[in-house]
């Protein structure tokens, strides 16, 4: 409601904007900047919601913004009011200037992060899919710049996301008197299953932005592992290179493999009796190529007993890679290095998830890149006196603007 009453006062009519979302407690806004319609529209998106945070852990209020030694303080200053505001922000400047995009420029605030179909982006594109449609879409919430020792170095252009799957692997026995053991032991059938789950590695595999990122992030690195992602940068891949890059960075490992590992243990009903059941959750995230029929298969197969019962908990979001478009690419690299010279623009796939998820499961590409610089030896994001760089922060905005017209011109 605030951010429709500010783009009301910079002269978008009612026509133009819609709040819609299940409830009246949970509502999304959805703004549309109308241009030629020489193209079909391009889709931003931002979410409202933030994490919680504790007063008492923090030096300053978490919710109120301070200004303090060159940053903003508060919840939700990284993650992601920042870029919300950009987004409102560009659209009043490009509205007051009087630019008239050759497509229709949409910006589409949502509540409920990755909530899947209750609401969010996901509701909208479910239920109002005509508010939102568009060719492609820019998530702010991904792609983020890098600061080392004040100095920016990386901007990220997200392309790709692993996608997250749950499951469960379950124990049962007839028990007994703990007086009475039996080797036959719930607990330790599925500890051994887990032991072979902590010792297998899924299969090396990269895609079209993983190649691009290990060969564009080689230009920062040297020795040994420069000549490494170069060596996983080529087609087909140097395997042992990529076992080299496993080894040194989980992050690495992550970007060249589905991974799957326990999280949560279960077992037993009483201290004096033979454990019933044993139960252990594991969480896996999947590269976007991986088929959730060939991890379930796989799993199975490394726990190697048929006593030990493969579930999944949940259904698995088919979330497709985003194609590394040319001309997005190209329009964040110039806008990018001209800003920041210097800067080297690579693009990535993300561990983790956000709304891009969904855009992508609906058949809306997405590109995740803010213009946001963070540093990468003291990231808040979700934590403590989250903050963000003052200067950081406006050049997020001047570079979002920048952007939005430059794709739409």
């Amino acid at each position: 409601q605030a951010m429709a009453a500010r783009l009301k006062a910079a002269g978008f009519t009612d026509d133009e904007i819609t709040l819609t979302g299940p409830n009246p407690k949970s509502q999304n806004l959805v703004v549309r900047l109308r241009g030629r319609g020489t193209r079909k529209p391009v889709l931003f998106i931002g979410h409202l919601d933030v994490v919680e945070a504790l007063r008492k852990d923090w030096t300053t209020d978490p919710f109120k913004l301070v200004e303090q030694d060159g940053y903003f303080y508060g919840r939700g200053t990284m993650d992601m009011k920042d870029s919300d505001t950009a987004l409102v922000v560009s659209l009043i400047r490009l509205k007051r200037a009087g630019f008239v995009p050759d497509r229709d420029i949409i910006v589409a605030l949502t509540d409920h992060e990755e909530d899947g179909p209750d609401n969010g982006v996901y509701w909208l594109l479910e239920n109002h899919r005509d508010l939102i449609d568009a060719e492609y879409c820019i998530n702010p919430d991904c792609g983020h710049g890098e600061l080392k020792d004040g100095q920016p170095i990386v901007l990220e252009l997200q392309t790709a996301e692993k996608t997250y799957l749950t499951y469960q692997f379950e124990v049962t026995n007839k028990g007994g008197h703990a007086s009475l053991p039996e080797k036959d032991n719930a607990i330790y059938t599925l500890a051994a299953g887990l032991q072979r789950l902590a010792a297998y590695q899924f299969p090396i595999e990269l895609n079209e932005t993983t190649q691009r990122y290990f060969e564009r992030t080689a230009t920062r690195e040297t020795g040994q592992t420069k000549a490494d992602m170069l060596a996983v940068a080529k087609d087909p891949p140097d395997l042992a290179a990529a076992a080299r890059l496993s080894e040194s960075s989980i992050y690495f490992n992550a970007l060249l493999r589905t991974t799957c590992v326990a999280t949560m243990l279960s077992a037993g009903h009483a201290e004096n009796a033979l454990p019933q059941t044993a139960r252990a959750i594991l969480n896996a995230r999947l590269l976007p190529d991986d088929s959730i029929e060939s991890v379930t298969a796989t799993l199975k197969k490394v726990v190697a007993d048929a006593e030990i019962k493969v579930t999944r908990r949940d259904d698995h979001i088919v979330s497709p890679r985003s194609p590394l478009r040319p001309d997005v690419f190209a329009t964040v690299e110039k806008l990018a290095t001209a800003r920041w010279p210097g800067v080297v623009v690579i693009p990535t796939m993300s561990p983790g998830a956000s709304d891009g998820t969904f855009v992508r499961m609906f058949g809306i590409p997405t590109y995740g890149v803010s213009g946001t610089f963070l540093d990468v030896d003291d990231n808040r994001m979700h934590g403590k006196d989250e903050r963000i760089g003052v200067k950081e922060f406006y050049d997020a905005v001047d570079f979002m603007t920048d952007l939005m017209k430059a794709l739409t011109e």
